[in-house]
């Protein structure tokens, strides 16, 4: 494909932040697509499960029927009715996606989530902090959702990513077809990847899919491209994971392993508000990691191959 073929490939983006520190080396710019195949139960960014863009609705943000009211005169479909305390009400079942309401929202009450946007596009953002990538060793990070869900925008990203010495890493959950992570893993410095748990009832109960692909494309990886750095991450989630035993498990199958690093993640409930915007109910509720139980787990790893982030 020639350059101006894949600079014109079109991807669905949900957000693009900059100077992040935390998703690879360096200062680096995180563009995250849309799409998911698992359902986590403390997904924190719950707008990136579905592919196609969403309508989201922040109540507090909403003038008001009395003082506004525009966007239930646009919709044609009925979806945007009225609600308590003069705020409107969104019936989601009803919505065909038309957005036609987003643009009469003078307070942005209602926005879309998800954006279709072109490689050239995204280059253009990310390409804009190119000097800080270069003096702090930092780059292009294409996380998620599951950036294997859109295989061919993320490789013709790197692609053009490469093209302009930029390092790029992804983050993914493993969930692939592995002939679209074996394409793009040979373009990469660096994979983050996930790994929740070994114990394939609990995976499926917590985030809708069975772990076996997840450790064989991992297993698979590390065979094929035995050079490449992989930081696997472990997301320490109350309920599930947060035992010594389940760290444990987890530590002794990926050691066996060279040129791998762990690093756990601790819980956090900063993506919760967005559940609300989407309509949906935070399947977690009030749950919450035991104070000191990240320093217990630490107390597993051995560093420096291991280590925890406790922030």
């Amino acid at each position: 494909m020639s350059d101006a073929n894949l600079a014109g490939q079109n991807g669905i983006v949900f957000n693009i932040q900059r100077y992040s520190v935390h998703d690879g080396a360096g200062i680096r710019t995180v563009v995250f697509l849309k799409g998911c195949p698992l359902r986590c139960r403390w997904c924190s960014n719950p707008e990136s499960q579905e592919r196609a863009p969403e309508l989201a609705y922040n109540k507090k943000k909403c003038l008001g029927r009395t003082l506004c009211g525009s966007c239930q005169a646009v919709c044609p479909h009925g979806a945007l009715t009225d609600g308590e305390n003069d705020k409107i009400a969104c019936r989601r079942a009803h919505c065909q996606r038309c957005f036609s309401c987003v643009a009469d929202c003078p307070s942005t009450a209602l926005h879309i989530l998800g954006k279709t946007m072109t490689v050239a596009e995204v280059m253009k953002v990310v390409a804009t902090d190119s000097a800080f990538y270069f003096r702090s060793g930092g780059g292009l990070t294409i996380s998620g959702g599951e950036p294997l869900m859109q295989s061919g925008f993320v490789t013709a990203l790197l692609r053009e990513a490469k093209r302009h010495r930029i390092d790029v890493t992804i983050e993914t959950c493993g969930y692939a077809d592995w002939a679209a992570l074996a394409e793009v893993a040979g373009q990469l410095n660096r994979i983050i990847f996930d790994i929740k748990s070994l114990d394939a009832a609990k995976h499926r109960f917590y985030t809708g899919a069975s772990n076996a692909l997840i450790l064989d494309n991992f297993m698979k990886l590390r065979e094929t491209f035995p050079g490449l750095d992989i930081l696997i991450r472990t997301p320490v989630i109350p309920g599930f994971n947060d035992s010594p035993d389940e760290i444990h498990a987890i530590r002794d199958f990926i050691g066996r392993f060279a040129r791998v690093r762990y690093e756990l993640l601790p819980y956090h409930r900063l993506g919760q508000p967005k559940y609300t915007f989407l309509g949906r109910d935070y399947p977690l509720g009030d749950r919450l990691l035991p104070e000191g139980k990240m320093a217990e787990l630490s107390a597993v790893l051995q560093p420096p191959q291991f280590t925890t982030t406790t922030g």
